[in-house]
């Protein structure tokens, strides 16, 4: 009997053996398992931050884009007419009709030709011309707010691709370490069943 209790005894330390390290691996599993989550999780909270600081900027780029499409008549003849009546009655433009035309009839009383047919011509053509760089002018403007959404919209696309590259790790990472547990978990049933059979076999050749 005393051989059967020490096989059964060197069986048993080992089933109580391999139960710990099972235990061990899986408790450091769901450690790293946890860990990863937690780490996705603030890799989300960072791009959803990102996300709302660059949204004003992504906002206005679009905003841009659609005023500067809309001058130059890509949205359609009617959009393009009453973006450039905006101007008209903008007071960038009034503002900048009034200085000039003053600017010129003063010039003409000065110098005599207040009713001369160049202070006519040059009345006629001030305002037009005076649109014509108001247009441009403001296109300008308004492309620098599109290229500040454009590198806005950019910048806060190729943050997702990084955190997404990261998520993909992260989540690599956790299915491992739960592989690891299981795997850790599947061997200590393996062996629980041998030394089953070994202590079986010990009491049978008894």
């Amino acid at each position: 009997m005393g051989f059967i209790g020490d096989a059964i005894g060197s069986v048993v330390g080992g089933i109580t053996g391999a139960n710990k390290a099972a235990k061990g691996a899986q408790q450091a599993a769901n450690t790293q398992a946890a860990a990863a989550e937690r780490a996705i999780a603030e890799q989300r909270a960072a791009r959803l931050s990102a996300e709302q600081l660059q949204q004003p900027f992504v906002q206005a780029g679009s905003k841009s884009l659609a005023a500067q499409m809309a001058l130059i008549g890509l949205n359609g003849t009617g959009e393009q007419q009453d973006a450039i009546n905006g101007l008209l009655t903008s007071p960038e433009y009034t503002s900048g009709v009034q200085q000039g035309e003053e600017a010129i009839l003063q010039n003409a009383a000065a110098t005599g030709g207040l009713r001369g047919g160049n202070t006519q011509n040059s009345l006629a053509r001030f305002r037009s011309d005076l649109l014509a760089n108001t247009i441009t002018n403001k296109y300008n403007q308004y492309g620098g707010l599109t290229s500040l959404g454009q590198n806005a919209a950019a910048g806060t696309g190729n943050a997702g691709l990084q955190v997404a590259s990261n998520i993909g790790q992260l989540l690599g990472d956790q299915g491992a370490a739960i592989a690891g547990g299981q795997v850790a978990m599947g061997n200590r049933n393996a062996a629980a069943f041998n030394n089953a059979i070994k202590i079986a076999g010990a009491v049978v050749g008894f």
